[in-house]
């Protein structure tokens, strides 16, 4: 055995450090919460708390919302518990879609220069998942950006998407906890995605592309909509909810678990596959299929408002307006 150095020590304690290079200008630690009953104190009438609670089933809060320290990123040292947001048959809300999402309660603009909005996420082998349906998950009402699961190149693949054209994906694996920051410059109206997995800081995966982003610094919502009903019950886990202005911080958490980094880019990214977008159209939506041109097969987005990709569904299918002006779909 030999004894390290005050000096070596206080260098290894300055290198371990977390390195926070943004500025969070809204944070959706769960920390505040110390039961679920919490998320109700939120009305339209009481704005209070991190979150606006209105999107979800008819049943109370508990059935669709869990807290504790084993629903979170362990790397995650800065909360006390994460989030398990379950979806079932009884999650329908204002449509025939099954959803339970949060939405920031903030007086703050999330739409204005670049900010990155982070969070974990995770599913286990228990409720996991029906890869046979489309979920939308962390996405934008305009769904200029989102992630999707249950969808093409790769329906066990969390797909992430521009305008709803697939850029990256990564195989959803239970058990691993998946670390994301869209990279969102509302001045140059372009996105971009970084990503990790477990405690590895995060890495930039897709770069910067023209888009049309928008935000009324209301419609980001966290959680997750499926887009056929279902009698599936499914259970996905999310921590490390926030939004800072940039630059942008890679570590997980507060940086000082074991994987843990700053702000370095050193680590390799997760295992990825790389999909083409599909060709675009500025074309408004339909609600007719057409024989020429790119075509959305079913259930797939097929117009609303910024959307560029494919208007024109697949036979027999129509473009349905399912929350216009925002979202049209090819059923």
């Amino acid at each position: 055995m030999f004894a390290l150095s005050a000096p070596v020590i206080a260098l290894a304690a300055l290198l371990s450090a977390p390195v926070n290079a943004g500025t969070t200008v809204w944070s959706g630690s769960f920390n505040s919460y110390s039961t679920v009953a919490d998320f109700d104190n939120w009305s339209w009438s009481n704005e209070v708390g991190e979150y606006q609670w209105y999107i979800h089933g008819s049943q109370p809060t508990s059935h669709y919302l869990a807290l504790d320290p084993s629903y979170k990123n362990p790397a995650d040292t800065s909360e006390t518990h994460g989030l398990k947001v379950t979806i079932d048959s009884t999650a329908t809300w204002n449509s025939n879609m099954e959803r339970t999402e949060l939405i920031p309660q903030t007086t703050a603009n999330l739409g204005t220069g670049e900010l990155f909005y982070h969070f974990s996420i995770m599913h286990s082998a228990t409720n996991p998942p029906n890869s046979a349906l489309e979920h939308q998950i962390v996405f934008f009402e305009s769904h200029f950006t989102e992630l999707k699961y249950g969808v093409g190149p790769n329906n066990t693949n969390l797909e992430w998407m521009i305008q709803g054209n697939p850029q990256w994906g990564t195989p959803f694996t239970p058990g691993v906890w998946y670390n994301f920051a869209y990279d969102i410059n509302f001045s140059a109206g372009t996105v971009g995605l970084w990503a990790s997995t477990g405690g590895d800081p995060l890495q930039r995966v897709v770069p910067n592309t023209a888009t049309s982003t928008s935000t009324n610094s209301e419609d980001w919502h966290l959680g997750v909509l499926r887009i056929q009903n279902g009698a599936d019950t499914e259970d996905w886990y999310f921590s490390g909810v926030y939004i800072e202005s940039g630059p942008i911080t890679t570590a997980i958490g507060n940086g000082s678990s074991s994987g843990g980094g700053g702000s370095s880019s050193s680590s390799a990214p997760p295992t990825t596959t790389t999909s083409a977008p599909s060709s675009s159209s500025s074309a408004p939506p339909t609600t007719t299929t057409s024989a020429s041109g790119p075509q959305q097969t079913q259930w797939g987005q097929c117009g609303g408002t910024n959307w560029t990709g494919p208007t024109a569904c697949a036979s027999p299918y129509t473009c349905k307006a399912v929350s216009p002006p925002y979202y049209y779909q090819c059923q």
